[in-house]
């Protein structure tokens, strides 16, 4: 059994993770970098389920492995979706 764990945006990640998973969780904090996002306070969850890591950034941002084809896929939120029509 694995234990999950969690850690701040630009910390290290936990050792054990594949490496495609650090490089997914570098890129999701390099693109809130770019468009100036103010994560002082986020943070990553670790879970393992089934033996394979699942992180969650506070946002809702998921990054989830393939150990089949050794890749990470990330899941952002989805954004709130804005309507140029006015509703009567």
């Amino acid at each position: 059994m694995q234990l999950g764990t969690r850690w701040s945006v630009g910390a290290a990640a936990p050792s054990g993770l594949p490496h495609v998973v650090e490089i997914a969780v570098k890129a999701v904090e390099e693109e809130l970098v770019a468009v100036g996002e103010e994560t002082g306070t986020w943070r990553w969850t670790l879970t393992w389920l089934e033996s394979r890591p699942v992180i969650e950034l506070d946002d809702g941002t998921v990054i989830r492995y393939n150990a089949g084809e050794d890749s990470a896929t990330i899941t952002q939120p989805a954004g709130p979706v804005e309507d140029d029509e006015d509703w009567i």
